[in-house]
Formats: structure tokens, C-alpha cells, sequence
């Protein structure tokens, strides 16, 4: 079900035509497996497959990389409020999204790779031949990413990487990985970090899935153990690897409108769920304190989403505040878990099964929902470090103790 008021990018200007046109295609040409919450990996080869196949044709249709140079693909006076139209239609439409990992490989690549460098790898990531992986967080660097221990060490004509990465999404099916090294430990934290690009399939590189709460493997623990690479798998210069982070980063904006539309469609979902169970012999629904739960995630989620639109178009005119990304993001992941943590609950002990279990509420979708809705409050920053971000930088209030 389509929410009648649901917020969206575009509505009511030339942009609803092209919508139109990104919803006919999405539901002509996604895949068709079933897509579980948040961010996750195949889970077999022909699922892989057809991510490929997917992600390839997004791009051949410009809906993907419309941004990136024209040389390379990209299209002239491109709107980039395009890139949140779409992204609102692939979640709506609940398909995978492309692996965000060679679109952040590209956006680095762009700005600061050599023109070998956008010759050989930028072709192969719009028709998804290589699958990269991000290589940045570490056992004991997640939030604070600058602590990174992984070394590139100069030997030569090579650099010599040893280390650690962990939280590596679709690591066990990339070709490449975006890696962040540090090369000079004798400087502050930030300076002496470099960005590589590295083939995952050179010796030392070993890859380990690991096992989640959910059941599926769609992280892992990434070791290196002497790996070699080239000098030019350098990115930009020795010590950039700060800023080119944060600035391929910024460029991946269309989570917020797609965060939007998950919030809209879980509520919509847990609607759907409070009519189809039932407390002594009544659907949930018919409940007083149901209906005014739900009444209140629906004000919670319009607000999230005003919040959202009001962050991306202070963005666009050059306005924005360092406020709004962590507000955004700390309000988005909360809210989820509630919603998930809720929708376990209505059922009662039936909101425990999972999608093996016979009479497992709603296929077990909530479930697996539930167990994941966590992971979005530590990724990209935890909910404790949005709220010292939001606190210390963008309030001026006092410094945290230390």
C-alpha cells in the first residue's frame, strides 16, 4: 500500500514526471527475491547475479551515476535531486539497492583519482563487472575512524598493507575494496591516513563472513597480512585520505530520502499488522492504545520526514548546518527501532518466530527487522556519537569529559 500522503521529492513540479518514469521502470526490471531490512548482501550467487544485472542497468538508464563526468558516463545539466527520486522509488518498491561500495569508490576516484585510474575501474563499476567493498572500520575504530590502525608501509615501488577491517558489507563478493591505510604515524590522526584501491583477491587478503543476529552473513572481517599493491593503487596523494573520505562520503546523500521512505512503509506495515492480529477475539487495531501508539509514530515519521527534506534543501541552496546530517540520522535509526521493537511486542509471544517458524506474524518480516533496526544506530555513527556531534559542535555546549 501507497501512503496518499506520503512526502516526497518532487511532487507537484517537472520532477513528478521523471518519478513516473523511475517507478514503470523499477517495477519492470528490479529483481524479484525477496529484500530484507537495512543494508544487506546476496545470499547466494544467483542473487548476486541479479544485483549485477540490476545495478548495471540503473546505470545504463542514468538513473545511477547521472551525476559522474560525461566522459565517463554521466549526463550535462544533470538535477541532482534526481538521485533522491530514485532512491525513494527503488526502497518504495522494497528492491536491493546498488552496492554502495563502488559508488563511493567512484565518487573518490572522480575527484582524485589519475585518468588511468578512471579509465580502468570506473567503466567496470557502472556495468557492476567489479563489486567493491568499503575498507574503512576497524575493531576499535567504528565512530572515531581516524584511530585506524591498518598500515601502508612505502617498499619500493609497492606499499606493503597490514592490518584489520571489520563491519566490510558484500567483502566476501567484491573484486575491490576502498581502502583507508595509514601511512604516516609520526602526524595528528587525520593527516597521516591514504586511500587506496585494493584487489581483494591478492595473497594476504583473507575474508571471513561473520554470522549476525539475524541469522545471515552480509558483514565481515577483512585480514591482511603483507599485501602488496601498487603505487598507483594510491588515490590522490599521500595523506589525503581524510578528506577524500569524507568528501566521497558526501556525495552519498540519497540514504536520507530513502531512510524517509523506509520509516513511511514500516508504519504503513505495522498498520497492516494491527489489523490482521487479534487481542481477545478484536483486531489490535479496534484498540485505543493502539490506534494512539500508531498516531503517534505517524507524527514521528512525518517529522523525520520534514526534517529530512528541510536538511537536503538547505544542502542544495548552500545552507546547510552541521546540525542536520546527525539530526537526521539519530532520529531515523531511533525511531525505526521503536517501530521495530513495537511490532514484535503487538503479537506477543508470536512476534518471536522467524520466517522458518509455521505461524510465524507477517512471514517474519518484523523479526528480522527487529534484530537488524539496532544496527542502524551504531552504523555511521552511533546514536551516542550523533548526540556529542549534535551537543559539542553544532550546539556549542561543553565537551563531553574526557
Amino acid at each position: 500500500m501507497r501512503s496518499s500522503n506520503a512526502m516526497e521529492f518532487g511532487a507537484g513540479t517537472p520532477l513528478e514526471e521523471f518519478r513516473e518514469r523511475v517507478r514503470a521502470f523499477v517495477a519492470a526490471r528490479a529483481p524479484g527475491h525477496k529484500v530484507r531490512s537495512g543494508v544487506r548482501s546476496p545470499e547466494s550467487e544467483a542473487e548476486l547475479k541479479e544485483l549485477r544485472r540490476w545495478t548495471a542497468e540503473l546505470y545504463a538508464a542514468g538513473y545511477v551515476g547521472a551525476d559522474w563526468p560525461e566522459e565517463y558516463g554521466g549526463e550535462p545539466g544533470h538535477d541532482p535531486l534526481r538521485q533522491f527520486v530514485v532512491g525513494e522509488e527503488i526502497a518504495r518498491a522494497r528492491a536491493p539497492m546498488p552496492a554502495s561500495g563502488g559508488s563511493l569508490a567512484a565518487n573518490a576516484l572522480i575527484r582524485f583519482g589519475t585518468d588511468e585510474q578512471k579509465e580502468r575501474y570506473l567503466p567496470r563499476i557502472r556495468s557492476a563487472d567489479d563489486l567493491w567493498c568499503q575498507l574503512f572500520s576497524e575493531p576499535e575504530a567504528g565512530s572515531d575512524l581516524a584511530s585506524l590502525r591498518t598500515t601502508a608501509v612505502r617498499d619500493g615501488d609497492e606499499w606493503v598493507v597490514d592490518g584489520q577491517k571489520v563491519w566490510t558489507t558484500n567483502g566476501h563478493w567484491a573484486q575491490y575494496g576502498y581502502l583507508l591505510a595509514r601511512t604516516d604515524p609520526g602526524v595528528p590522526k587525520h593527516q597521516g591516513i591514504s586511500a587506496f584501491v585494493l584487489d581483494m583477491r591478492l595473497p594476504g587478503v583473507q575474508v571471513r563472513p561473520l554470522r549476525e543476529l539475524t541469522g545471515t552473513s552480509d558483514f565481515n572481517e577483512v585480514f591482511f597480512d603483507g599485501v602488496r599493491l601498487p603505487a598507483d593503487a594510491l588515490i590522490g596523494a599521500p595523506g589525503q585520505g581524510w578528506l577524500i573520505a569524507n568528501l566521497s562520503l558526501a556525495e552519498e546523500r540519497n540514504g536520507v530520502g530513502v531512510s524517509v521512505v523506509q520509516l513511511q512503509m514500516a508504519w504503513e506495515d505495522l498498520v497492516a499488522l494491527a489489523r490482521e492480529i487479534t487481542v481477545d477475539g478484536r483486531p489490535a487495531l479496534d484498540l485505543d492504545d493502539v490506534r494512539q501508539r500508531l498516531a503517534r509514530f505517524r507524527a514521528e515519521v512525518d517529522a523525520c520526514a520534514l526534517l529530512a527534506h528541510t536538511s537536503i534543501s538547505r544542502w542544495r541552496a548552500g545552507r546547510e548546518r552541521m546540525i542536520d546530517a546527525p539530526a537526521t540520522k539519530l532520529t531515523f535509526s531511533e525511531l525505526n527501532l521503536r517501530m521495530a521493537e513495537y511490532a514484535v511486542s503487538l503479537p506477543g509471544a508470536l512476534g518471536v518466530l522467524t520466517e522458518e517458524d509455521p505461524g510465524a506474524v507477517a512471514g517474519g518480516r518484523w523479526q528480522d527487522a527487529y534484530l537488524y533496526a539496532r544496527a542502524y544506530t551504531i552504523a555511521g555513527g552511533s546514536s551516542e556519537i550523533m548526540r556529542n556531534i549534535i551537543a559539542e559542535r553544532a550546539l556549542g555546549l561543553p565537551r563531553e569529559p574526557r
